[in-house]
């Protein structure tokens, strides 16, 4: 089962990502003082009261980014973090709104209620439990100064000091509560080996997809970002049930779009823990990038079996020598998968496609021998 999804989400410079290393337990975030420095999602898995739940941080929501030169909060990157923040209010179970008590009620503050306010009325799913958090609240008189935030109605402010941890107990307490108190989503069962399909975009995942069923089940596209939501296919391997979990492309930091994108990294993280095995799919002609690195890393940190698959092998190939070279590179730069099989494919010519089902089943087997 799925753990809870709790994302945190306010304008910039409230302590976001102080509080989600104190809920996390490490440093994982980066922390400035200067407003904007958190870019994209940041994930960790951490629990409270025997209740485990993913924990991401967000970039600051700028209502008013439109209006604001490239210099100011968040520079050219504001519309992008608002989105960010968006989609993450959208897919999460519980929202924690984080407020700053020092600064006092901004009309930020007011836009981003709204936002969420938006947001919530447009889920399928229950709306997302919203706790308000009133941050830096590290004496008496600053927790009296909280109760102003209950003019935004979104009810009682729950003062905090992420950097010195008051208060952090009492708002993980009001969290699980309603956490357990939320109806239960919808379970989306998969069929016999669920195997996730996980890349940067234009990686050529739903051609791999295409090319393992033989025919076009998921829209294909040489754009970027063509795949929104993670897409369950079924079918059946010599007499094996298998579910193909598509993913929307994750991008590397700073550079996700606003449009059709839409932030999907989460929906993608989601599928990761629906799966037993990721295919990690990467492009040949450019090798190995740092977001390839840290997707890697994310499907290996959450107990996955793995398989690397290069793709547009094509392009590139020239003989064994060379696979052999280029196997010993990808092994260099992400150490951490050194046991892991690689394969060289080409989903447009089909070269090598058929190899992946097979192996996806032996390296799942081999996870479970004891």
């Amino acid at each position: 089962m799925a753990k809870p999804v709790v994302a945190l989400v306010g304008r910039p410079n409230v302590g976001k990502s102080t509080l989600f290393n104190r809920i996390a337990g490490e440093r994982l975030a980066v922390v400035d003082e200067q407003p904007g420095t958190t870019r994209d999602r940041l994930v960790a898995e951490a629990a409270w009261r025997g209740i485990a739940f993913d924990i991401v941080d967000t970039g600051g929501v700028d209502p008013f980014a439109n209006a604001k030169p490239s210099s100011e909060v968040g520079g050219s990157y504001a519309p992008q973090i608002r989105a960010q923040a968006e989609q993450a209010a959208a897919e999460a179970d519980a929202v924690l709104f984080l407020v700053e008590v020092e600064s006092g009620l901004t009309p930020a503050d007011h836009e981003v209620a709204q936002i969420l306010r938006r947001t919530s009325v447009r889920r399928t799913r229950p709306p997302a439990q919203i706790l308000l958090v009133a941050n830096r609240a590290d004496n008496a008189a600053r927790r009296v100064q909280a109760v102003e935030f209950f003019e935004l109605g979104l009810g009682d402010p729950i003062p905090v000091s992420a950097l010195h941890g008051q208060g952090i107990g009492d708002l993980l307490d009001i969290l699980i509560e309603r956490l357990q108190a939320s109806p239960a989503p919808a379970s989306q069962e998969s069929v016999g080996l669920p195997i996730a399909i996980l890349g940067r975009p234009n990686v050529g995942k739903s051609s791999l997809v295409n090319t393992l069923l033989g025919e076009e089940r998921v829209i294909v596209s040489p754009e970027p970002g063509t795949t929104r939501d993670a897409i369950d296919t079924h079918l059946t391997y010599e007499g094996r049930p298998v579910t193909l979990i598509d993913t929307a492309g994750i991008r590397r930091r700073g550079r996700i779009e606003p449009g059709v994108e839409q932030y999907s990294v989460l929906r993608a993280l989601r599928a990761v823990e629906r799966s037993e095995v990721g295919l990690f799919v990467m492009e040949a002609p450019v090798g190995v990038t740092a977001q390839d690195a840290h997707l890697a890393g994310l499907i290996v940190e959450k107990g996955k079996s793995v398989l690397t698959i290069v793709n547009k092998w094509d392009l590139v190939s020239r003989g064994e020598t060379d696979r052999t070279l280029y196997a010993e590179q990808i092994r260099h730069r992400l150490p951490f998968l050194d046991y892991v099989p690689i394969l060289f494919v080409s989903a447009k010519t089909g070269a090598h496609v058929a190899d992946i089902l097979p192996l996806a089943f032996q390296v799942q087997s081999e996870r479970w021998r004891t």
